[in-house]
């Protein structure tokens, strides 16, 4: 009986060796990748409103934005009526694409904007992102979804509607869901504050999340981001904003009309 017990246990740890061996190998490495220093704007030179906020766009002037890894605004990004827009029919070539950022890095902030789509569109919200060479902004920053919910197919995907509009994008629903439709202004804010986010749309609190601890890992592994489907993005996003806990703001390009106007920061 000694005799059996002993090889019934050898097996088992050779059963349990291959099985680790096994998950070792099917652990995807994260491949090398390089943050971008590119040219930041000095925050000072921008007007405060009587809120305190700096205005970041006023209608006029693209001052203090540009292409995510660019040194210039993609030329598909327009002022249009006092508005920000990413025009999908601009004849000006495909490389003049691309997603748009302020050039500043935000910490703790109130980004205060309004955003409305086209039929049948979709852009997003990004912050705390890192321009990382050859990826999209999205590999590093949370995105607050912006859509068609009615006409977009992106709003049937996902769990529980968590690619709905003004949503923390395949991750946590808006509840409740409270967006106008297409050609209609909708109102957002994003508060971040020390890893404490909350994302409102037209008045109400519809998502809340803290960055960085076990909840926000719990997030990750369930989404397009995990670390068995994407590991790049998953090492970026579990930590958010590098060292400095800062990054960028940034709008989608997702091929589709939108626009943004009244774009404002107020510092925590």
């Amino acid at each position: 009986m000694k005799l059996n017990a002993i090889v019934l246990a050898a097996a088992i740890v050779a059963c349990t060796s291959n099985i680790s061996g096994s998950f070792a190998q099917e652990k995807k490495e994260v491949p090398a990748y390089k943050i971008l220093d590119l040219p930041r704007v000095n925050l000072k030179k921008f007007k405060k409103n009587k809120q305190g906020a700096y205005i970041l766009f006023d209608g006029t002037s693209l001052e203090g934005w540009r292409g995510y890894d660019k040194t210039v605004v993609p030329k598909k990004w327009v002022l249009d009526d006092g508005a920000i827009k990413f025009d999908s029919q601009a004849n000006v070539g495909k490389d003049e694409g691309g997603d748009l950022i302020f050039a500043y890095d935000f910490k703790n902030f109130e980004l205060e904007l309004e955003w409305k789509v086209a039929k049948g569109s979709n852009s997003g919200i990004f912050f705390l992102a890192k321009e990382v060479e050859g990826q999209p902004i999205y590999i590093s920053s949370p995105e607050c979804q912006v859509l068609d919910n009615e006409n977009h197919p992106d709003a049937k995907m996902g769990v529980d509607g968590n690619r709905k509009s003004t949503s923390l994008y395949d991750m946590i629903p808006a509840k409740p869901q409270n967006a106008k439709p297409y050609g209609e202004w909708n109102k957002v804010k994003i508060v971040v504050n020390n890893g404490k986010v909350e994302q409102w749309q037209n008045g109400v609190k519809v998502v809340e999340y803290t960055l960085w601890d076990q909840s926000w890992i719990d997030l990750l592994q369930k989404s397009k981001f995990s670390e068995t489907k994407w590991p790049l993005a998953y090492e970026l996003l579990k930590n958010v904003g590098g060292k400095s806990k800062s990054g960028v703001i940034g709008f989608q390009d997702h091929g589709n009309d939108v626009w943004f106007k009244n774009v404002t920061v107020k510092k925590l």
